[in-house]
C-alpha cells in the first residue's frame, strides 16, 4: 500500500488530512516535527510527504532540503504562506506541489493522487531512457572516417536517479533529473513547457511554467561544465525545448 507521511503540528488539520487521504486508499502516518519526518524518510517509510512549512522545530523548507539530500520522495507543501516567492522557493528546492491554507481536503487528496501518478510514470520513462540513448554517435557533418563522438553519451541510472555525461556524474535536482531523462528518451522531439511540466510531475500554472526555463538553464550550465563545446538542449522559441544529440555550443 502507498504510504503518505503527513507532517503537521496542528492536530485538527492532521486529523482532516488523515481522513481525506486515507479515504483514497492510502496508508497514512502523522508526525509533528521536521526531524521526525526526516527520520521517517531515512527509514523508507514514505512514498509521498505532505509537509507543513511552519513546524515547531524547523521550517518545512529546511526539512525539504534535508530530504532532498537523501531521497526523491514526492513532497507536497501545505502552508498558510501564499506569496508567489514562497511558492517559487518551495518548488526550486525540490517540492512537487504547493497548497495554501485554508485548503479543501478533497483537493489535497486529489493532488496527492496526481503527484503519485505523474512521478511513477516519470520513473518508468526514465528506466527506458537508458536504452533509448545511443552510447556514441558520429557527429552529423563530421569528416568521413572520423571517430564517433564520445561526446554525447548519457548514461541514465533510473534506480540511483543519476545521469552520467561523458562518464561524469551530474549533480541534479529531482526535477532536473526527470526533465533531462525525458528529453534524452525522445531525441529531437520538441516539447512544450506544459508537456515538460507533466513529465517532471509539476503543476500547470504560470509559476511552474516559468520554472521550466530555470531548470533548463541550470541543466545547460551543468552539461557545459562537463562538455563546454556542446549544448544539446535546444530552445525552440514559441514552442519549447528539445534534445539534439551532437549539437555544438553557440545555438539558441
Amino acid at each position: 500500500m502507498i504510504r503518505v507521511l503527513i507532517v503537521e503540528d496542528e492536530m485538527s488539520i492532521a486529523d482532516t488530512l488523515v481522513f481525506a487521504i486515507g479515504g483514497e486508499g492510502f496508508a497514512t502516518h502523522w508526525v509533528r516535527l521536521g526531524q521526525e519526518a526526516i527520520a521517517c524518510v531515512q527509514q523508507g517509510l514514505a512514498d509521498l510527504v505532505v509537509l507543513d512549512v511552519g513546524l515547531p522545530d524547523m521550517s518545512g523548507f529546511e526539512v525539504c532540503k534535508a530530504i532532498r539530500r537523501q531521497s526523491e520522495v514526492p513532497i507536497l507543501f501545505l502552508t498558510a504562506r501564499g506569496e508567489e516567492i514562497d511558492r517559487v522557493v518551495g518548488l526550486e528546492i525540490g517540492a512537487d506541489d504547493y497548497v495554501v491554507k485554508p485548503f479543501s481536503p478533497r483537493e489535497v487528496a486529489a493532488r496527492v493522487r496526481v503527484i503519485l501518478k505523474r512521478t511513477r510514470v516519470v520513473e518508468a520513462g526514465a528506466g527506458a531512457a537508458l536504452a533509448a540513448v545511443a552510447p556514441a554517435q558520429p557527429v552529423p557533418g563530421a569528416p568521413a572516417g572520423s571517430a564517433p563522438l564520445a561526446a554525447e553519451p548519457f548514461e541514465v541510472d533510473a534506480e540511483r536517479k543519476q545521469v552520467r555525461h561523458r562518464g561524469v556524474p551530474l549533480e541534479l535536482t529531482p526535477h532536473e533529473f526527470r526533465l533531462l531523462s525525458h528529453l534524452l528518451a525522445h531525441p529531437e522531439r520538441v516539447f512544450s513547457r506544459q508537456q515538460l511540466l507533466g513529465a517532471i510531475g509539476a503543476g500547470s500554472d504560470a509559476v511552474y511554467e516559468r520554472n521550466i526555463d530555470g531548470h533548463v538553464k541550470a541543466l545547460r550550465a551543468k552539461l557545459r561544465s562537463v562538455a563546454p563545446d556542446r549544448d544539446p538542449i535546444q530552445t525552440h522559441r514559441g514552442f519549447g525545448y528539445s534534445f539534439q544529440p551532437g549539437r555544438r555550443a553557440g545555438g539558441a
